[in-house]
C-alpha cells in the first residue's frame, strides 16, 4: 500500500486511541471521583451507598484502559516507547492506584477492617487520578523538564482531580437521594468552578508559554475550531450551574460529560499531526501498515461489544440507589 493509505491508517488509529481515551476518562472518571469525594464523607452509610453507584459497572469501565493500553503498543509502538520511560513512575502509581481501589471494593465488606479499605478507597482514587493528571500535564509538555513544566503538570493533576469529582459529583446527584444528594450538588458546584478555572490556567500556559501548541492553535482554520469547542464548553459549564439549581438529576452529569468531550476534543486538535509535541508525529510514530489493517479489524468486531455492553448494563441498573433516601442524615 502506498504512503497515503498508511497516513490515513495512521490517523485513523489516533482518532480511535482518542475515542477510547473518552471512553475510558468519563466512564471510570465518575468512579474515581465517588473514591475521591469519599474521603470527605465519614459515616460508613454514605461510603456504602456510593460504593453500590458504581459497584456493578467499575470493573467494565477500567476495560478501556487495558484496551488503549494495547492499540496504543500495537498502533505507535514507538509513541508507546518514548512515552513510557519518561512516564514509568505515574504509570506505576497510577496502577497502584487502581489495585488499591479494586482491592477495596472487595474487601470493605469486612466487619473489623471495613472503615480502612474505604480509606484505601479513597487514597487509591485519588492516587490513580493525580497520576493521570501528572501524564496529561508531562504529555502536553512535550515531555520537556523545567520549572514552568512542573507548574503545568501540577495544575494538570488538579485539574484532573477537580475534574474526576465533578464527574463523581454529578453522578451522585444522579443516582442517590437526601442529604447525600444535596452534599453532593454543593461539591458539584466547586468542583465544576476548580476544573473551569484549571482548563482556563492551561489553556492560557499552552498559547503563551508553549511554541508547539502556539504554533499549531495559529494555522489556518484551527483556532476558530478551538474557539467554537469553548463555546461549547462555556455552554455546558453554565448547563451544569443552571441543571444544579434547578433541581435537575441527570441534566448535570450529561453536562459534565459533554464538558470533558469537548476539552479532549479540543486537546486532540491542539496535539495534531503530533503524537507528543514537538517529538513525535502521528505517522512517524505508527507500525507498519499491515499491522494496523490487522489491528483495525480486530477492534472492529470487539468495539461495538464493548459499547454494546456497557450501554446494558448502564440500562438495567438505571436509576436512584435503592437506600440512598436516608444517607447522611
Amino acid at each position: 500500500m502506498d504512503s497515503s493509505t498508511h497516513t490515513m491508517l495512521a490517523i485513523t488509529w489516533f482518532g480511535l486511541i482518542g475515542l477510547m481515551l473518552v471512553f475510558y476518562v468519563v466512564t471510570d472518571g465518575f468512579d474515581l471521583g465517588i473514591g475521591i469525594l469519599s474521603l470527605l464523607r465519614k459515616r460508613r452509610e454514605d461510603h456504602d451507598v456510593m460504593v453500590q453507584t458504581i459497584g456493578h459497572v467499575w470493573d467494565a469501565n477500567e476495560t478501556w484502559l487495558v484496551v488503549l493500553g494495547g492499540a496504543l503498543f500495537g498502533a505507535f509502538p514507538a509513541a508507546y516507547a518514548l512515552l513510557l520511560q519518561d512516564l514509568y513512575l505515574p504509570v506505576m502509581l497510577l496502577i497502584a492506584g487502581l489495585i488499591m481501589r479494586g482491592a477495596a471494593i472487595e474487601f470493605r465488606h469486612s466487619v473489623p477492617h471495613g472503615p480502612v479499605w474505604d480509606k484505601v478507597f479513597g487514597i487509591g482514587s485519588l492516587a490513580a487520578a493525580i497520576a493521570q493528571g501528572v501524564i496529561l500535564g508531562k504529555v502536553i509538555t512535550g515531555l520537556i523538564p523545567g520549572e514552568l513544566s512542573s507548574v503545568f503538570i501540577a495544575v494538570s493533576a488538579i485539574g484532573v482531580v477537580a475534574g474526576y469529582s465533578l464527574l463523581g459529583s454529578t453522578y451522585l446527584v444522579k443516582k442517590t437521594e437526601g442529604s447525600l444528594e444535596q452534599w453532593s450538588r454543593r461539591l458539584s458546584l466547586l468542583s465544576a468552578l476548580i476544573t473551569v478555572a484549571a482548563a482556563l490556567v492551561l489553556t492560557a500556559a499552552t498559547w503563551f508559554i508553549s511554541e508547539v501548541g502556539h504554533d499549531r492553535w495559529t494555522q489556518p482554520g484551527v483556532f476558530h475550531v478551538l474557539i467554537a469547542l469553548g463555546l461549547a464548553s462555556a455552554l455546558a459549564f453554565a448547563y451544569i450551574m443552571a441543571s444544579l439549581y434547578l433541581g435537575s438529576s441527570a441534566g448535570p452529569f450529561r453536562a459534565s460529560v459533554a464538558l470533558f468531550v469537548m476539552s479532549f476534543a479540543g486537546l486532540a486538535i491542539s496535539l495534531f499531526p503530533d503524537f507528543v509535541p514537538g517529538k513525535l508525529g502521528i505517522v512517524e510514530a505508527a507500525s507498519d501498515t499491515s499491522t494496523l489493517v490487522f489491528m483495525l479489524i480486530g477492534i472492529g468486531l470487539i468495539f461495538p461489544v464493548m459499547i454494546g455492553y456497557n450501554l446494558y448494563q448502564y440500562y438495567i441498573f438505571r436509576g436512584k440507589v435503592v437506600g440512598g433516601v436516608h444517607a447522611g442524615e
